[in-house]
């Protein structure tokens, strides 16, 4: 069982708020999932700590000046004036950025923003909305907004990411270098991830 005290902690002292808020569904969640040895779950808060910018943000920030936009998005945004075209444009941003991948359909198709990032995890994509909300029995497809309307829901999502990447087999061994890239696609805020797992690690979870 985490406590509040431990959960602020591992959150470094921020958004106490947020970890009120979530507190509760942690401590439910979690074990359904199979997130249930001091190891998993110092991996699970490591990650979704970092990704939800310690707890505060529920949804994908897509507001990226021009320089974000070419830095990021390279290949969606080759050109200084393409960049300047959709700067500080979140919705149009969403929709070249995620079109004609990850299940969604073409930029004018708004799939893009439609399934931004939402959750603990942030997940994206079209086909990643239909395949949890299939898993969880929830509507995710039709209506993507329910992520952001319960604790339950947005700890349960992250926990399906979580085990459909079986990453509870790379906390056991306690990668978290395969964790990351399998959560991120890469290594983006690794330092600030082991950061958090050395703190979640160290208490009695």
């Amino acid at each position: 069982m985490i406590t509040l005290n431990q959960l602020l902690k591992i959150n470094k002292g921020r958004n106490q708020k947020q970890c009120e808020y979530y507190l509760g569904s942690l401590n439910a969640v979690l074990p359904r999932h199979g997130v249930d040895t001091p190891l998993r779950i110092a991996h699970f808060l490591a990650q979704v700590i970092h990704e939800s910018g310690y707890l505060l943000f529920k949804e994908e920030n897509l507001n990226y000046a021009s320089s974000g936009l070419r830095n990021i998005w390279p290949q969606r945004f080759p050109t200084d004036e393409i960049a300047n075209a959709y700067a500080r444009q979140p919705e149009r941003i969403a929709n070249r950025a995620y079109a004609n991948r990850m299940g969604n359909g073409d930029e004018a198709s708004g799939d893009g923003w439609k399934y931004r990032g939402r959750g603990l995890i942030q997940l994206t994509g079209a086909e990643n909305y239909r395949a949890c909300g299939q898993a969880l029995k929830l509507d995710l497809a039709n209506n993507p907004d329910i992520i952001l309307q319960s604790p339950d829901i947005s700890v349960a999502v992250a926990c399906w990411y979580w085990t459909s990447r079986n990453l509870n087999e790379w906390a056991d061994r306690d990668d978290i270098r395969e964790i990351t890239r399998r959560v991120n696609g890469g290594f983006n805020g690794l330092n600030d991830r082991m950061s958090v797992l050395a703190v979640a690690k160290s208490l009695s979870l």
